[in-house]
This record gives C-alpha cells, sequence and structure tokens, in this order.
C-alpha cells in the first residue's frame, strides 16, 4: 500500500520553490501519494507565532538572503533574491491550486509556474491574467479553474487548512508530513528521503530519547 505525504505550503514561498522539483521526485521514488494543502501561510504565523518577513530583525533577514543563495546553487534553480512583486496576495493562486486535485487533476506543472514566476521570471504572479497563462501551459481549462477558485467550496477548503496545519504541528511553509511527523522546510527533504527509505516509526515529541 501506499503512503501518503500531506504537503502544506504557499506559493509564494521561496523555499517551497526551491524544493518543489525535489520533493516530488522523492515522491515518486518511494512511491507516495501527495496530499496537497496550500495554506493562508500569513494566518498560519499568526496563529503559531510567527513573523512576516517584514517585521524581522535585520539580522534574521540579511541571514535568510544568503541561505536562498546556497540553496539556489544546491537546488540548481534559478531564483531572483529580491523580486519586484513580493510580497504579494497568494491566495488566489493557492485556491486555484486547492481547485485542481479538487477535480481530479494534476498541480505539480501548475504550481511549479507559478512559483517560477515569481522567484525565476520576477513577473506579478498575483494577477489573474498570469495565473490563467500558468494554468493552460499546464494543461488545464484556466477560466474553469478561475472560476472554481473563487466558488464557495474551494474557498472553505482553502481556508480549513488554516486549522488542519496548525493542528498537525504545521508553522511554516513548506511542511512535509508522513504518518503525523512533521519535516518543516525544504532543507528537511534528505531527513524525509531518509524516513521513506528506512520505513521507521515516526518521530514524536515524546518519544524516548
Amino acid at each position: 500500500m501506499s503512503r501518503s505525504i500531506t504537503y502544506y505550503f504557499s506559493l509564494h514561498s521561496p523555499w517551497t520553490y526551491l524544493g518543489n522539483a525535489t520533493f516530488h521526485d522523492i515522491a515518486r521514488r518511494h512511491g507516495c501519494t501527495i496530499d496537497y494543502r496550500p495554506m493562508p501561510l500569513r494566518s498560519v504565523f499568526n496563529e503559531t507565532g510567527g513573523l512576516p518577513l517584514p517585521k524581522r530583525h535585520p539580522v534574521r533577514q540579511h541571514y535568510r538572503l544568503v541561505d536562498l543563495q546556497r540553496w539556489r546553487e544546491r537546488r540548481g534553480l534559478p531564483l531572483v533574491l529580491q523580486p519586484k512583486h513580493f510580497p504579494f496576495d497568494p491566495s488566489l493562486a493557492d485556491r486555484m491550486t486547492t481547485a485542481i486535485p479538487a477535480g481530479g487533476g494534476d498541480p505539480f506543472a501548475f504550481i511549479s509556474d507559478v512559483m517560477a514566476g515569481v522567484w525565476a521570471r520576477d513577473e506579478d504572479m498575483g494577477r489573474p491574467e498570469a495565473l490563467l497563462a500558468c494554468a493552460n501551459r499546464a494543461g488545464l481549462d484556466g477560466l474553469a479553474l478561475l472560476a472554481a477558485a473563487d466558488s464557495p467550496p474551494i474557498r472553505q477548503r482553502y481556508e480549513a487548512a488554516l486549522g488542519q496545519a496548525v493542528e498537525a504541528g504545521v508553522f511554516g511553509a513548506p511542511s512535509y508530513v508522513l504518518d503525523g511527523e512533521v519535516f518543516w522546510g525544504q532543507d528537511r527533504l534528505e531527513l524525509l528521503d531518509s524516513a521513506l527509505a528506512s520505513g521507521r516509526a515516526p518521530y514524536r515529541p515524546d518519544s524516548e530519547a
């Protein structure tokens, strides 16, 4: 029986972008299904005590820029460190992503293109027209997807992801949840890979050392 990984993320996160292809490769190699859960990241921060980037101490902001360069090199991906259109409201893109698997589709091509738009092409991915183009390039019906993103069921599903994330122990993006164990950050992907390869039992906060 295949295992499932719950993928909590937001499409304006550079760390989600950097780890997205590697994560999907890991899931494919281990025969895992992916439960996509785009989440309202700012609300997750508010619930769990995190700070949005502009409110972080300059020391933390400077370190982030250095670490992005290291991981850009490690992952071999183009990445604009300070894109012109960041931050932006990712809720429409996130809801469109929510709608794709809800309709039986695979969101990988769409989310990859949207994040590349922000972090590689330096485009404004808050614009519906830009998201429509990404959907069409992914072989999806962009207009239908835009309509679905504004439907009450998809809005409710997206809003529900906040509570689901916090209940799962998620406090940032990306987070990968395997059998209840949270792997936060794309720099934990190698640990996720190892956990899948070994088949070990999940670690818990109250586990004995």
